[in-house]
């Protein structure tokens, strides 16, 4: 019921219909507010001149004049349309939707003051359409009065099942304490000492508990919708030609007397009929887009538990290479710890080394020294030729590259670590695109699908509202007893009639899609009942 809630409210105001009346486009306004926007355009003003001033504001300015949609008499019965016209210099208001409203005109000055004004029609735009029609002699009044509509709000506003609350208050409505009887609105305390005090003409009106006022609203007799052209003619008659109720005196001197009529009962009956069976194919499209909603909302939940599970998966790919990363970092560290060493323990052993030949060469130098220093020529000359010998083949053992290092100082290790960066800015997923979706189950269309004889004919389409792409379909019946499916047709066609089967036999048929991401549900099972012999 909530739902139907913004039917029942009106375009300008806001609030639930009072006294509706109906525009020739369908649309509906209550009478005050349509009395509200009601432009006053004069008669000798041409379209082209309205479109030339520059000093009005049109009341929908946004339109584009030329691309009007305009109505003839004989389309609406209510009257000629013509074009915008321009609204008064007076600042608009708003509504809650967005409608501009129109204050009323201001009094005209006085003949002494101001010329007389030129004739003005009044002009009606709809805040829906944004059709706009001039009205005739009679006003609103040529409009007829939606008493259905005003019935269907007298029951919802009865059905609601909340506390009945005050209809004046701004922000949030307070519970009714009283209603008034003839105004027939809800007032909390402070709405009604402020809006409804009781002095003046107000203090005879009567005011009565909520309840009772919902039980006087629900106990009112509806009055009965009467001809616009004759009010005291109730409606008798249908013209196909207008679509619209007539009364007979209409048809004896209106403009319907020579138009084709039919009984207003029939025609309600058929009406009705055709206004059923259009609910019932909105009907299937609500109910399969309530399904696609709830296939919607699982698919969000699906994407979160998918989302979670990916990064998951993708932080541990990344830990995964880090930890190998670390590892190759461990084993290429002790590479050059160990070169490290060997380095140190060559330099070190080669230091050793020359220090004890050093010591050794410094003893022998200053052994021979000291053997200089001698004055006896037969005791040195018994040394000298060995003395001799020895500092020439130490001094031939340092030149034999023992002053050379045997060890550089540089690490002869080179991390080639190009490939793996880029390997690294290479890193992405493999599939960018997330696979199509299985498709969804099909609809088998049940005002297709028939017998004849031993054939048997189906059609199935799929969902309205499906965006996934089928590549063929499979068609299954059983074998008329009960037992187990097996295909009888595979292709992209979306129909098939299948011959050769029992008469006075009951098979039951399916069907489902597939593409290349897999196969669909199977659609719902529909039962066929063949010819119980031949027929011609």
């Amino acid at each position: 019921m909530e739902e139907m809630e913004e039917e029942l409210k009106c375009p300008v105001c806001g609030s639930f219909y009072r006294e509706p009346i109906i525009l020739p486009c369908s649309h509906n306004l209550c009478q005050a507010c349509a009395r509200n926007i009601l432009v006053q355009t004069p008669d000798s003003e041409s379209p082209q001149s309205r479109r030339a001033s520059g000093s009005a504001v049109s009341d929908y300015d946004y339109l584009d004049l030329d691309k009007m949609s305009l109505y003839s008499e004989a389309d609406s019965g209510y009257g000629s349309y013509g074009g915008f016209a321009s609204a008064p210099t007076t600042p608009c208001q708003k509504s809650p939707n967005g409608v501009r409203v129109f204050p009323p005109a201001a009094p005209p000055p006085p003949a002494a003051l101001a010329p007389p004004p030129p004739p003005r029609n009044a002009c009606l735009t709809c805040p829906q359409c944004h059709r706009s029609l001039v009205l005739d002699e009679r006003g609103l009044r040529g409009f007829p009065r939606n008493r259905l509509l005003e019935g269907v709000i007298d029951r919802y506003q009865q059905g609601r099942a909340a506390a009945l609350r005050c209809q004046l208050c701004e922000k949030a409505p307070k519970e009714a304490a009283v209603m008034c009887e003839q105004c027939d609105v809800f007032y909390c305390d402070p709405c009604r000492l402020r809006c409804h005090p009781p002095r003046g003409p107000l203090a005879k009106h009567r005011l009565v508990p909520p309840a009772q006022g919902r039980v006087s609203r629900r106990l009112s007799p509806r009055k009965i919708s009467t001809c616009t052209d004759h009010e005291l003619e109730n409606h008798s008659m249908y013209c196909v030609q207008c679509k619209s109720p007539v009364c007979y005196q209409c048809l004896e001197e209106g403009k319907h007397s020579s138009h084709e009529v039919k009984a207003l009962g029939a025609m309600w009956k058929l009406h009705k009929s055709q206004l059923s069976q259009a609910l019932n194919g909105l009907s299937d499209r609500a109910k399969e887009a309530k399904e696609f909603l709830v296939q919607l909302r699982n698919m969000v939940q699906q994407i979160q538990e998918n989302s979670v599970e990916f990064e998951a998966c993708l932080v541990a790919q990344c830990d995964a290479l880090i930890d190998a990363l670390n590892r190759r970092k461990a084993q290429l560290l002790s590479r050059v710890n160990k070169e490290h060493e060997h380095k140190l323990k060559v330099v070190r052993d080669q230091i050793s080394h020359c220090t004890v030949k050093l010591r050794q060469t410094t003893g022998l130098m200053e052994y021979c020294l000291e053997v200089i220093k001698e004055n006896d020529p037969s005791g040195f000359l018994q040394i000298s030729d060995a003395l001799i010998r020895r500092v020439h083949l130490t001094e031939d053992q340092w030149g034999k590259g023992t002053l050379t290092p045997r060890m550089t100082t540089d690490f002869d290790l080179n991390l080639d670590n190009a490939p793996l960066l880029q390997s690294i800015h290479q890193l992405d997923f493999v599939q960018m695109k997330v696979s199509s979706p299985v498709p969804a189950p099909p609809i088998l269309q049940l005002e297709e699908c028939c017998t004849h004889n031993n054939s048997a004919t189906l059609s199935w389409k799929q969902p309205p509202l499906s965006t996934v792409q089928v590549e063929g379909y499979i068609l299954e019946l059983d074998d008329g007893n009960g037992g187990q499916f097996r295909e009888v047709y595979v292709g992209k066609e979306t129909m098939c009639t299948v011959d050769g089967l029992h008469f006075n036999s009951t098979y039951s048929a399916r069907v489902k899609a597939f593409n290349k991401s897999g196969v669909s549900p199977y659609s719902k099972t529909l039962v066929l009942q063949t010819s119980e012999g031949a027929l011609l």
